[in-house]
């Protein structure tokens, strides 16, 4: 999926070594400790949403029916694409990073070298091309589709008006790349597609509300920081909403008292976010709902 959509940059400044040296930074006596790198090397990744995004495969697959050695393929597969993602992102966002004084970023923050991030995330992106086809043909192209969404976003449409394109994309194609490795190659059912587009966007727009006002500094102008913050906030929640609309009508059959639970709550938690929208709560939230809807994928996919 596509990585964070703020402190967007395209490359940064480095010392003689290669390494980043941010406003402030010390000489070589600073140079960070292995043990150091490596931690900064996996706090560059966005350890947190490519997580997230590999649990719901994971779940995906499992409920789907997959067997085990195709779902830990499908997952391998998942799992390499998001680390690819979330390093390309941070290694695209160096420069602005830089600038703000980004010290909570590893790569700004010298504790981790441009090149080192670079490598981890073409190595991401090799491993994430077999291991993908190895879900069959159209399968492995439907993934790696989402990724090369996910990677276009970083590198360029983050800051375009299509901002939200990518994580639509990436989301909504997620299902078929489980789906499309069964026997028989299924697509999976509109409602299920059109509930992980939903909900990646919804997730875009929430995670960017915090830094609107940074970003346009920057001069990053993706669909959110043009709407703004109030209007970009109700549409996360809307979008959001829509997602958890999708799974509870859309499977056959009558409407499960988990799923009527899961719209009250679903709602409830967004009239919470809206009362506090500062800080990460509104991401916070769409990844409670996230949770939740996983949890009905179990049941409503179930063989």
């Amino acid at each position: 999926m596509p990585g964070r959509t703020t402190q967007t940059s395209d490359s940064g400044p480095t010392t003689g070594t290669g390494r980043a040296r941010p406003a402030g930074a010390l000489g070589p006596a600073a140079r960070p400790s292995r043990a150091s790198r490596a931690s900064g090397l996996a706090a560059a990744c966005h350890p947190l949403p490519a997580a997230a995004v590999t649990l719901f495969a994971a779940v995906l697959s499992a409920t789907a029916g997959q067997r085990l050695p195709a779902a830990a393929l499908t997952v391998a597969a998942v799992a390499t694409g998001q680390l690819s993602v979330g390093w390309c992102n941070d290694r695209a966002d160096l420069r602005r990073d830089l600038a703000a004084g980004r010290r909570d970023k590893p790569l700004a923050a010298g504790t981790v070298s441009p090149a080192a991030v670079s490598r981890a995330a073409a190595l991401a992106l090799l491993l994430c091309v077999p291991l993908s086809l190895a879900a069959g043909p159209l399968a492995g192209a439907v993934h790696l589709a989402g990724v090369a969404a996910a990677w276009a976003y970083n590198l360029r449409l983050k800051s375009t008006a299509a901002s939200w394109v990518p994580y639509a994309l990436a989301f909504g194609l997620l299902p078929a790349f489980v789906t499309l490795g069964l026997p028989g190659a299924p697509w999976p059912p509109v409602w299920l597609t059109a509930a992980a587009a939903l909900l990646g966007a919804g997730a875009h727009f929430a995670n960017v509300l915090p830094d609107i006002a940074d970003d346009l500094a920057a001069g990053v102008r993706g669909l959110p920081q043009r709407l703004g913050f109030r209007r970009s906030a109700a549409v996360a929640g809307l979008l959001v909403l829509g997602s958890a609309a999708a799974l509870v009508a859309g499977p056959p059959g009558a409407v499960t008292p988990y799923g009527w639970a899961l719209l009250a709550a679903t709602a409830f938690t967004l009239v919470l976010a809206a009362l506090r929208p500062v800080g990460k709560v509104p991401f916070r939230a769409v990844m409670a709902v996230a949770g939740a809807d996983v949890v009905l994928l179990a049941f409503e996919l179930r063989p």
